[in-house]
């Protein structure tokens, strides 16, 4: 590449890097948020408004509602950036998703074996694949930072 090339390439990402967020993407985020808050909020209220549960339910409440905020910080988060993020957002939504279904696995396997309940150990086994699904989307999330890193580099060479 000649000068004049890599200047071009330069200033391009440059303003890539200066755009905002497309629109489809803060819709996508946008409706991400109102259907975290909403989850949230009911799953929150339906713990604190049964004082009867039993406390293996009110774990799972609370469990879910953690989750649910998580998403819906997320979502906040990339909703407040001025900025487009990139491969940031993807990594750290993999991060959560790999969390989260981590824990529903541990969860839907600890309940299949305490309960004695085959179902419990078919929600594991699906918990399984959608943890195969996030640590596949957050290895690609991976490899594209290290692609736009490297190329970075050799942009500012």
């Amino acid at each position: 590449m000649n000068v004049r090339t890599d200047r071009d390439a330069y200033d391009a990402v440059r303003r890539l890097a200066d755009a905002q967020l497309a629109p489809a993407s803060r819709i996508a985020h946008g409706a991400l948020l109102a259907a975290a808050l909403a989850m949230t909020v009911v799953i929150a209220s339906l713990g604190l408004t049964e004082p009867d549960l039993p406390p293996r339910a009110g774990l799972a409440f609370a469990v879910l509602a953690a989750i649910g905020a998580g998403w819906t910080g997320y979502a906040a988060w990339v909703l407040t950036q001025r900025r487009v993020l990139y491969v940031r957002q993807r990594i750290v939504a993999g991060w959560l998703a790999v969390t989260f279904t981590s824990i529903f696995t541990l969860g839907a396997f600890a309940f299949g074996v305490a309960a004695a309940q085959p179902a419990g150990l078919v929600a594991g086994g699906l918990g399984l694949m959608l943890m195969a699904a996030a640590l596949l989307l957050l290895a690609r999330a991976r490899r594209r930072l290290a692609a736009l890193t490297a190329r970075l580099r050799q942009l500012e060479a």
